[in-house]
């Protein structure tokens, strides 16, 4: 049975969070936690197949980032949604960079977003293959539905689920221009323009990271955007 760690000290939105997987996952098996040291004892016990929770517990400003290190350490891999009140700007970034594997900002997200996200997650965790031979470090590795995150020139990208999936959509037509109408297909909200040219600056700025030079992605004004790198 799959098992779903729900980790969030605030008991109205816990239980809406409960009840949306519930009706999008029936016979999902969902323990609810509500404070840091009660989620420690049933990590130390479980290996979770998901773990949602949020960054401040009560008193406990950073109390998830605590959860996040203990589950890496215990049970590393499993994925990990951070739902938070926390600016996404700010924090997004920050649970990346700890292997949480996406973040939605309370007020900002629906039903469906969330839904969407979760369930992505859990068909990464059914669908896992054994680990693959290492790619060439000059070579992009990428599949957001069974990897936490993907790796470019040996090096782990920190992108969130919907920017991995553009990336994975622009590298699988390197050389040719990917609408902006075919990007919206892999956008689960927010199909527009703006959002998909904000989701294309993140995935820059995450290959700069490792490559300050990088500049493989290739805006076609009026039509979309193209992966040159390597093309």
């Amino acid at each position: 049975m799959v098992s779903v760690a729900l980790i969030e000290d605030d008991a109205p939105t816990s239980n809406q969070l409960k009840g949306w997987i519930e009706a999008a996952r029936p016979g999902v098996r969902i323990e609810q936690w509500f404070t840091r040291d009660e989620a420690e004892a049933a990590l130390q016990r479980t290996r979770y197949d998901l773990v949602v929770l949020d960054i401040e517990l009560g008193r406990e400003r950073h109390a998830g980032v605590a959860l996040i290190n203990a589950i890496n350490r215990l049970h590393h891999g499993t994925p990990v949604l951070v739902v938070s009140a926390m600016p996404a700007a700010i924090y997004r970034g920050i649970m990346k960079a700890l292997d949480a594997w996406d973040y939605l900002q309370k007020t900002s997200f629906s039903e469906a977003d969330f839904i969407d996200t979760v369930l992505d997650m859990l068909r990464a965790v059914r669908d896992r293959p054994a680990a693959p031979a290492a790619a060439p470090a000059t070579e992009l590795s990428i599949d957001p539905l069974r990897q936490s995150s993907p790796i470019w020139r040996g090096q782990r990208l920190n992108l969130p689920l919907t920017a991995q999936r553009i990336l994975a959509t622009l590298h699988q037509r390197r050389g040719e221009v990917v609408s902006y109408d075919e990007l919206f297909q892999v956008v689960k909200s927010g199909r527009n323009r703006d959002n998909v040219r904000k989701h294309v600056s993140t995935i820059r700025d995450a290959l700069r990271e490792i490559e300050p030079g990088f500049d493989g992605i290739e805006n076609v004004p009026m039509r979309g955007f193209r992966w040159v790198a390597g093309a």
